[in-house]
């Protein structure tokens, strides 16, 4: 009995022990291999975030370098004589302002071969003077650095007319919000100056003067508004930023990713080919003399030499 329950024992402990010993191994294998897995996504997570930073890095860079500015926007500040005996609310001369069209002192805001848009505002009290003035002239004259002028353009403009019955219901309707402050009795008019204005490659718009040839007139404040009207590809990144956007960044995205990939199956495929080669003219190479040190030195650098210039014959047929 005793040795049946030694001999049970030992036969179990001979079945246990490689049961134990192959589980061991798969685990060493499963662990290496999850551990070659997590470290090969790590890598692709990395390279998949360096290649999506860097398509949109291009795409910004385009839109900012690309894009020209949409609008802008300054206050008109005129000026005029008063060394004269004014009468009858005349001023001694036309109003004139001088107008920087840089931005920041240095950046030109129309660039070459963009059509603008370019308009003055004149926010003008309904007051007797101007409603008896009818209409009055606007003159605009751009100017280059050198002080040359390279377009100008006269305009005509008046204030809205409205009836006497229209302006005393309009009076009756607002009195609250008039008597209380909310609200003026004054127009807004728009004058367009140039409707589709192109700035000059050889002599750029750096300013502008411009002048109301009228010595009667009456305003608040002037604003002078310049917008680009776009055409072709800025009219799609301007109308359409997102659908832009998204295309832009994926194109790049796919164009990055495509060299990528080729760079690297040309180093897997460079190096096995390589190798191979090498090897090759080795095995070829090889006739089974035994000559001296300095000779078989001299055969082996030619071996290589001849594989090397196989190998890169490859490659290039195998860019082509």
């Amino acid at each position: 009995m005793v040795l049946l329950v030694s001999a049970g024992l030992v036969t179990m402990g001979g079945v246990t022990r490689p049961f134990f010993l192959w589980l061991q191994v798969v685990l060493g294998v499963t662990l290496h291999r999850a551990r070659r897995t997590l470290l090969q996504a790590a890598i692709l997570f990395c390279v998949l975030a360096l290649l999506v930073w860097v398509a949109v890095f291009l795409y910004g860079s385009f839109y900012y370098s690309y894009m020209p500015t949409v609008s802008f926007s300054t206050p008109v500040h005129y000026h005029y004589s008063s060394d004269c005996d004014a009468t009858n609310s005349v001023l001694c001369s036309f109003p004139v302002a001088n107008i920087s069209l840089l931005k920041n002192g240095k950046d030109q805001v129309m660039i070459y071969g963009q059509p603008y848009r370019i308009s003055l505002e004149l926010e003008m009290p309904e007051s007797l003077v101007n409603k008896q003035l009818g209409m009055f002239m606007i003159k605009m004259s751009c100017y280059t650095n050198d002080g040359q002028t390279v377009a100008a353009v006269a305009r005509s403009a008046m204030l809205h007319y409205r009836s006497g019955l229209l302006q005393t219901l309009n009076t009756l309707l607002f009195s609250p919000l008039l008597l209380t402050g909310m609200t003026e009795q004054k127009h807004l008019v728009e004058v367009e100056l140039f409707s589709d204005y192109k700035a000059n490659s050889y002599h750029p718009t750096i300013g502008a003067v411009i002048e109301i040839q009228s010595r009667q007139v009456q305003f608040y404040s002037a604003q002078l508004r310049i917008r680009a009207f776009f055409t072709g590809i800025r009219y799609i990144l301007y109308n359409f930023p997102v659908t832009s956007a998204v295309i832009g960044m994926a194109s790049n995205f796919v164009f990055l990713s495509v060299i990528v990939l080729f760079g690297y199956l040309q180093f897997i495929w460079g190096g096995t080919l390589y190798i191979n080669f090498v090897l090759f003219f080795l095995s070829v190479g090889y006739d089974g003399r035994h000559d001296s040190p300095a000779v078989e030195k001299r055969r082996v650098s030619s071996t290589l030499q001849q594989a090397s210039r196989a190998l890169c014959k490859t490659n290039i047929t195998w860019f082509i």
